[in-house]
C-alpha cells in the first residue's frame, strides 16, 4: 500500500500541467498577436515593454493557479495559512496587471515623454518588488520562504553558476572574434546615440571607461534590478513546471521543459527576435538553445533548491548576452555564430553532457 501511495505521488499531474500550459501559452501568444498586429516588432520602447510583460506571464499563471486553484500547491497552503510570503506573490500579481496597463499605454501613446515615464514606472515597480522580496524574507524567516517555494540556497551556488554564465558568454564572444564571425562595436558611435540625459552622465568618460562601467553594471547590478523579470519566467518554468515534469525522470522532464520553453518563444522568433531573417530556422535554434539553457538552469535549481537563483541567472544571462553583443562584438549572422547561434548551441550541448555526469540526475 505504501509503495502504491509513493507511486501515485510521483505521477505527473497532467491535468494541472495542461491547464498551466493552456493559460500561459494562450495569454502569451495573445500578447504576441497584439505586438504583431498593432505595433509591429521593432527595437523601440513599446516592443521592449511588451517583451518584458511576456516574461511575467508564466509566473503570473503559476501563481494564480497555485494560490486559488491547485489545492495541493504549496502556494495554496501559504494563502490558507495566511503566511507572510503570500504578500510577495500578491504583489507580483498586481505588478503584472500594472505592467499590462503600462503596455496598453505605450501602444496607444506616441508621446516621447509618456514613453519615458512608462519605462520609469516599470523600472520603479521592478525595484520595489525586489525590496518587498527582501523585506518579506527578513520578517518571515528562511523556513516560511522555503515552504512557499522561495528558498534562497547557498551563496556558493550563486557565485559558481554566475561565474560560469559570465565565462561561457565571454568565451563565445572571444570565439566569434577569433573566427571573424562579427564586427567590433564602435563605442564612440554608440555613445553618440545616447539620449541627452544619458549623455550628461557619460560625456566625461573615455570609451574604455564607459565600456567598463557598463559591463560592471550588466554583471553586478542589472541582474538584481531585473530579478523580478527573471522570476516571471523562472517561477513558471523551473518553479512550477519543472517540479512536475521531473516526476517522469529528471533528464526527460527537463528535456521536455526545454522544448516547451522554446515553443513558447516561437511567435516573437518568427517576428525577428534573436534570429532576424530566419523565421523558421530561428524557431528550431531557439528550441535547441532553451533545451541547453534549460538543463543549466534546471541543474542550478536541483543543486541549490532555489528558483530565485534561476531567476538571477536568467536575468544575468540576458544582461551579459546583451552587453557583449551590443557593446563589445556583434555577430554578423545570428545563426552561424557562437553565443545563441548554431555554434554556441553546440558548445552548450557539450556543457550539458558534462553536467549530466553529476549523480544528482539519477535521484528522484
Amino acid at each position: 500500500m505504501d509503495d502504491i501511495a509513493v507511486a501515485k505521488r510521483e505521477e505527473v499531474n497532467w491535468k494541472q500541467v495542461g491547464l498551466f500550459l493552456v493559460l500561459t501559452f494562450g495569454l502569451t501568444w495573445l500578447l504576441d498577436l497584439v505586438l504583431w498586429w498593432l505595433v509591429g516588432y521593432g527595437q523601440d520602447v513599446t516592443t521592449g515593454v511588451l517583451l518584458q510583460l511576456q516574461m511575467l506571464l508564466p509566473a503570473f499563471c503559476a501563481i494564480v493557479l497555485g494560490l486559488f486553484v491547485f489545492k495541493d500547491s504549496p502556494l495554496y497552503t501559504v494563502r490558507t495559512n495566511k503566511e507572510r510570503p503570500r504578500w510577495f506573490f500578491y504583489y507580483f500579481l498586481v505588478y503584472t496587471v500594472i505592467y499590462t496597463v503600462v503596455g496598453a499605454v505605450v501602444i496607444i501613446s506616441t508621446n516621447p515623454t509618456t514613453l519615458t515615464m512608462a519605462g520609469g514606472v516599470t523600472q520603479g515597480l521592478t525595484i520595489l518588488g525586489l525590496v518587498i522580496l527582501i523585506v518579506m524574507r527578513a520578517v518571515s524567516g528562511r523556513e516560511a520562504f522555503a515552504r512557499a517555494g522561495l528558498a534562497g540556497g547557498k551563496l556558493v551556488h550563486w557565485l559558481l553558476f554566475a561565474i560560469g554564465v559570465v565565462l561561457f558568454y565571454g568565451l563565445q564572444t572571444a570565439l566569434n572574434y577569433v573566427f571573424r564571425l562579427g564586427e567590433p562595436v564602435d563605442i564612440m558611435q554608440l555613445m553618440a546615440q545616447l539620449a541627452p540625459a544619458q549623455m550628461e552622465q557619460v560625456e566625461a568618460m573615455t570609451p574604455i571607461v564607459f565600456l567598463l562601467v557598463t559591463g560592471v553594471q550588466a554583471v553586478l547590478l542589472a541582474p538584481f534590478t531585473a530579478l523580478l523579470l527573471g522570476f516571471g519566467e523562472e517561477y513558471g518554468w523551473r518553479g512550477y513546471l519543472q517540479s512536475e515534469l521531473v516526476k517522469m525522470g529528471r533528464v526527460r522532464g527537463i528535456l521536455l521543459l526545454g522544448v516547451i520553453w522554446g515553443l513558447w518563444h516561437a511567435p516573437v522568433i518568427v517576428m525577428g527576435h534573436n534570429y532576424p531573417g530566419y523565421p523558421v530556422a530561428g524557431v528550431f535554434l531557439m528550441i535547441g538553445y532553451t533545451v541547453g539553457l534549460g538543463f543549466v538552469l534546471g541543474y542550478a535549481v536541483l543543486k541549490s533548491g532555489s528558483v530565485l537563483l534561476a531567476a538571477f541567472l536568467h536575468a544575468l544571462n540576458n544582461q551579459v548576452v546583451g552587453f557583449l553583443s551590443i557593446m563589445v562584438y556583434g555577430p554578423t549572422d545570428p545563426v552561424f555564430s557562437f553565443g545563441v547561434g548554431l555554434y554556441g548551441i553546440a558548445v552548450l550541448a557539450v556543457i550539458v553532457l558534462l553536467i549530466l555526469r553529476d549523480p544528482i540526475w539519477r535521484r528522484r
